[in-house]
């Protein structure tokens, strides 16, 4: 059971990452919330939402609040799974093949409109969503922790996107919509965001967030709430 001392700096700890991206996403403070425990809770998190809602602006701000690695991967229907994998290249100076690793190699990972790509090219973050680890010509490669896929996507009727299958989709441990801002959070955006985006910085370390790891794994959880939890996806299921 996690103590009291401890409870209280990690909640003071996601409080600073939280506030921090408020400093760029304006007014979405309950999807900024989701995103980062979803990090903590060791999830991945899909995004879908209208273009021009700041999807990506809150991975960005995300990313730049935690001082860790940051990799984005733009999906097209060009996307080829070794782009996101990796792939191996014969060196001709040492009569061998190395290993080029993608833009999966990181802590976090921003998969940008991802159902813009074809389900082959999808079908490359599995392994890693799921086992934190990628398979390249028979080869393990062990992603670093802590690790985050954040994808993105547009509405599913917009022209040029692929569906997700249930098998991707199952990869996400939440599923959120952003939204448009109100009128005054709109004006408070064209004033300030450049200027915010600019300013920001780390306020929490790769440690932090594995500390925090730890310290949510050791929270106690009685039995009939569980019970409640598991009958909430029971019910859903059916």
């Amino acid at each position: 059971m996690i103590d009291e001392t401890r409870a209280g700096q990690g909640a003071e700890t996601l409080k600073k990452i939280v506030d921090n991206i408020e400093t760029v996403i304006v007014g979405k403070r309950e999807a900024v919330e989701l995103v980062a425990i979803s990090f903590i809770a060791q999830g991945h998190v899909l995004i879908e939402d209208m273009p021009g809602t700041g999807k990506t602006s809150l991975v960005s701000a995300l990313a730049k609040s935690i001082d860790c690695g940051f990799k984005r991967i733009q999906f097209t229907p060009d996307v080829m799974p070794s782009d996101v994998t990796g792939f191996s290249i014969f060196n001709q100076k040492t009569r061998d093949f190395e290993f080029r690793p993608g833009g999966i190699m990181s802590n976090l990972v921003l998969a940008d409109e991802i159902n813009r790509a074809s389900a082959k090219t999808q079908s490359a973050l599995l392994e890693a969503m799921e086992e934190r680890q990628v398979t390249v010509d028979s080869e393990t490669h062990v992603l670093s922790e802590p690790f985050m896929v954040l994808a993105t996507e547009n509405p599913i009727e917009q022209y040029g996107t692929y569906p997700l299958p249930e098998a991707q989709l199952d990869r996400f441990l939440i599923k959120l919509a952003i939204g448009y801002p109100l009128l005054d959070e709109e004006v408070h955006i064209a004033l300030e965001t450049k200027a915010a985006k600019a300013r920001i910085a780390p306020v929490a370390s790769a440690e932090d967030v594995l500390g925090l790891r730890e310290a949510a794994e050791d929270v106690y959880i009685s039995i009939p709430v569980a019970r409640y939890a598991a009958q909430i996806v029971h019910l859903r299921g059916r």
